[in-house]
């Protein structure tokens, strides 16, 4: 498989998650941050963050099928997988014993392939 190829099934996967925390944030944030997703509040940041992964989702697959620009989206992937990651382990004391390993394997396993995408494309 290909950067290329691994580059746009990172973004499916982002997009589908993202797009997952904006139009259902009940289900999909509270399998990470619990009970905080039932609430207005916690409804209002999932929703961020979605919006934030398809738009990093789009910009990249958009990006990739120019052949220019991929190095500037797969980077603000990485830093914002970097800081989901962070938060959670900052919090993990306050989460679902499952959430915690389960976002670490998620977002550190994005980070890392993030990593070698920036160092394979553009």
């Amino acid at each position: 498989m290909t950067a290329r190829s691994l580059a746009r099934l990172q973004s499916a996967g982002r997009l589908t998650l993202g797009a997952g925390l904006a139009v259902a944030p009940g289900t999909f944030a509270g399998a990470w941050v619990g009970g905080a997703a039932d609430t207005r509040d916690g409804q209002a940041l999932s929703i961020g963050l979605g919006a934030r992964d398809v738009a990093i989702a789009l910009g990249t697959l958009r990006a990739l099928q120019r052949r220019r620009g991929a190095a500037a989206w797969l980077r603000a992937g990485l830093v914002a997988d970097a800081a989901d990651l962070v938060a959670t382990l900052r919090a993990r004391d306050d989460l679902s014993p499952l959430a915690v390993p389960a976002v670490a394997a998620i977002a550190g396993g994005s980070v890392l392939l993030g990593a070698y995408l920036l160092s394979a494309l553009d």
